[in-house]
Formats: structure tokens, C-alpha cells, sequence
């Protein structure tokens, strides 16, 4: 039915072809516009007989409000949970007689939803999706079975030094702001949820006009164009999203969780960059030369390495879309814990203040170009690099020129987002036995 329909009518389409250094093909980035109006991002790989959609929804868990905190979350585990006329049974019962995959999830900014499945099966597949997104059910008994999982997991956080960490970061870095709060929820928030608390967020966030739509695989643009109408065309025109502020992470902020473990967790970071920011590109760099490369980073090889007080250690570049930051992750015996942090703020410090050598550069810039192309070697990794392309605003022409953007950083690149990024004082999270 998709086919026939979209032979008649389907809008035009632009190509971006990209030459990956480890592929011989070319990969042919596509936008589609449906009959409607959805757009859509499309690579045509007819190696396998399969097709990967990929779409998220702008606004995940920084638009459940405080008494709501976990409300994404829970939504996301429920739209496979029934939908239209079919319970929760029916519904999974068709994905595992079709062999559908099909998933959702919450993050801060985004509500996401991924469907992967043979061609043969496709239009099943598409009905599907559609009924997810379109006509979820929310059901007393999967609602209070779901909200149960999470519960379950929510207690086993409680004593998980990681995840206490985690959640310990991020409040002290954002306080009250939505990003503070836990995109799971607490226990008191998650118990709380009713039917009603899902249909109005779902009613309230999932439009057209906040999402965006990739597809990989054995299918048209023809055949995608129809298929956008059909999967989303019946949403909303317009999301009703709450505004959610700009924010700067906090610095010099010290929390301490008592717990009795083996090993303290260690959390350190502050204000970073956005991803429109133009030192990001530099900083991505910095990043991976302090703490980003897994065993050439300075942390590694000061930390893990020299010393043997952590089995691993690194950073990570944060960036929401109203706040940047950084964040290095270790975790030690109780005894060393306070030396592997000297460690790590000590080395943090000095290169920002000195920035990389030449060597650190270039070794940085060749395994950054070198290692795209691997995130581009199947069609789910294809489509979520996509579709991370698109949230960020970065343009169909990104893969293109994106390792030309890496090649083009310079030392003093690195240097000035270096002191931008890593040049404050962090605020410190640990999780362990009492501090004396």
C-alpha cells in the first residue's frame, strides 16, 4: 500500500554522497519530505534485506516537571505496552511472531523511538510504530507492571555506587534546574504516576513538529515518504513543550555519599561547551587527549597506568541543549581515593593551562579521523549517528566535512577550549565509606 501510494506523490529529495576512509561505497545521505510535509534523512543499503527507522521527538525527561520526575522514562517503556485495539499481550505477540525490533527511550532532551525489521514484514512493522506513537493504550495493568520495573530498578540504585554517583553529579551540578533532576525518577515521583500523568505528556510532547525521522536499509524514498505519513502523520501539528532555561554548570561545588564499599566513586567536571559553540570541535580534541582516548589519554596513563589505582578512567564532553559541561569518571580503593583525585584535578588543571604537545595532537587528530568510519559499518550505527546529526542541527552535509573540521584544529585550538572547558575549578562527587 506504502509503495503504490507514494509512486504517485513524494517531495524532493536532496543527496549528500560521503566517501567513508574504510568503505569502498558511498554512503547517499537523502532528504525525503512526504506528501505532508514530515522529513526524513534516508541511506538505501539493499545488502540485507532490512530496514532501521530511527526518530526522536524534541523534549524527553527535562519536560516531566518536578513531582513528575521518571514520567519520559515510564513512557517509554509502555508504548510497546498496547496500543489501538491490541492489549499488551497482542501487541508483543505480533512483534515477536514478525521478528520486529521495536524500542523506546528517554533522554534529557529527547523522547526516542528505534524500529528495525525485514522487509518482508514492513508494513506490519510501520502499522505498528504507527499505533505505538499514535494510539497508546496506557493500560491499568502494564502501567502498574512497567512502573513496577522501574521501581525495582530505582531500589537497586539506592546502593549502587555508580548510579549514586551519577545522580549525586548531576544535582550538584544543576541543582533545581530540569537537568538536575533524574531522568528515572525518584521512588516517591515514580509511585505516583497514574494513566492520565502519561496521556497528558504524551499528548503534550509527541507532535510533528519537533521530530525528526532517519531510515537505513532496503527502502525508497518513495516508499519512505509514504510511510511518514502513514507512521506520524495522524500526531499533532505542534508540540506544547515546556520552556526549559538556559544553565551553567556549577564549579567548586563538593558532595560526598556515605557508603559502605570497597571502592570510592569518583566524579569530577563543571561548565563545558554547547554543541553549536564553535571551540566544540577543539574541545571534542581536548577531550580526548585528557581523558577521552581509552588508553592514550594523560588520565590513563597517569592514573590507571603509572600508579594502577584505577581500572579505568576518562572523560566525556557533555551537551544538552541548554547547558554544557564535562565530567571524569574513576573509581579506586577507599584508601587511594583522595590521591587519585589530586591526581586527576592536578592533571586536569595543568592541561588546561598548557594545552597538548604536538605529538598528543596528531595522535589525537589520526585516531578521531581514522575511527569514524566505524560508526558507519552497519545500519543501526548508521542511522543513530544520523539521527544524533539532526538533533544537534549540524546538516545533511556533516559527515562530509566532519573529519576536515578535525584535521583543521591546531595546538592553540586545543589550547583556548582546553582553558575554556577543564580551566575552573570542578566540583567533586564522591560515593564511599565516611570521609574523615
Amino acid at each position: 500500500m506504502f509503495a503504490r501510494i507514494a509512486a504517485l506523490a513524494f517531495g524532493a529529495a536532496m543527496t549528500v554522497a560521503v566517501t567513508l576512509p574504510s568503505r569502498a561505497e558511498a554512503v547517499n545521505i537523502q532528504e525525503v519530505r512526504s506528501p505532508g510535509g514530515i522529513t526524513a534523512w534516508l541511506v538505501e543499503d539493499y545488502t540485507v534485506p532490512i530496514v532501521t527507522m530511527n526518530f526522536a521527538f524534541r523534549g524527553g525527561s527535562s519536560q516531566d516537571g518536578d513531582d513528575k520526575a521518571g514520567l519520559a522514562n515510564l513512557m517509554s517503556g509502555l508504548l510497546d505496552e498496547g496500543s489501538g485495539e491490541l492489549d499488551s499481550k497482542a501487541f508483543q505477540t505480533k512483534l515477536e511472531d514478525l521478528n520486529i525490533d521495536m524500542s523506546f527511550d528517554a533522554a534529557r532532551d529527547a523522547f526516542y523511538g528505534n524500529l528495525r525489521t525485514l522487509v518482508t514484514n514492513l508494513d506490519s512493522a510501520l502499522d505498528l510504530t504507527r499505533l505505538a506513537v499514535t494510539e497508546p493504550r496506557f493500560d491499568d495493568e502494564a502501567v502498574a507492571r512497567i512502573r513496577g520495573q522501574v521501581l525495582s530498578n530505582l531500589r537497586r540504585g539506592e546502593t549502587d555506587p555508580n548510579e549514586i554517583a551519577s545522580r549525586a553529579f548531576m544535582k550538584t551540578l544543576y541543582g533545581d534546574h530540569p537537568y538536575g533532576r533524574p531522568s528515572e525518577g525518584t521512588i516517591q515521583t515514580v509511585a505516583a504516576l497514574t494513566a492520565d500523568d502519561l496521556r497528558a505528556f504524551h499528548d503534550r510532547v509527541i507532535a510533528q513538529d519537533n521530530l525528526l525521522v532517519v531510515a537505513v536499509g532496503a527502502i525508497d524514498r518513495a516508499r519512505l515518504a509514504a510511510a511518514l505519513d502513514h507512521v506520524f502523520g495522524a500526531l499533532p501539528a505542534k508540540a506544547d513543550l515546556k520552556p526549559v532555561p538556559e544553565v551553567t554548570a556549577r564549579s567548586g561545588e563538593v558532595t560526598h555519599a556515605t557508603l559502605p564499599v570497597p571502592q570510592t566513586v569518583i566524579r569530577i567536571g563543571g561548565p563545558g561547551i554547547k554543541r553549536d559553540d564553535p571551540d566544540f570541535i577543539p574541545a571534542f580534541v581536548a577531550n580526548h587527549i585528557i581523558g577521552g582516548g581509552t588508553f592514550s589519554s594523560r588520565l590513563y596513563k597517569e592514573v590507571r597506568e603509572k600508579r594502577g589505582l584505577s581500572y579505568s578512567v576518562g572523560t566525556s564532553l557533555i551537551a544538552f541543549d541548554h547547558s554544557g559541561a564535562w565530567v571524569a569518571a574513576a573509581a579506586t580503593r577507599a584508601d587511594a581515593a583522595q590521591t587519585a583525585l589530586d591526581i586527576m584535578t592536578s592533571k586536569v588543571r595543568r592541561f588546561a593551562e598548557e594545552g597538548p604537545t604536538e605529538a598528543e595532537l596528531a595522535e589525537a587528530k589520526d585516531f578521531l579521523v581514522g575511527n569514524y568510519a566505524l560508526r558507519f559499518d552497519a545500519s543501526q550505527k548508521i542511522a543513530r549517528q544520523l539521527l544524533g546529526i539532526r538533533l544537534d542541527r549540524l546538516g545533511i552535509d556533516y559527515v562530509q566535512k566532519r573529519n576536515d573540521l578535525i584535521r583543521a584544529v591546531t595546538a592553540e585550538d586545543v589550547r583556548r577550549a582546553a582553558r575554556r572547558v577543564f580551566g575552573g575549578e570542578p566540583s567533586v562527587v564522591t560515593v564511599g565509606i565516611a570521609q574523615s
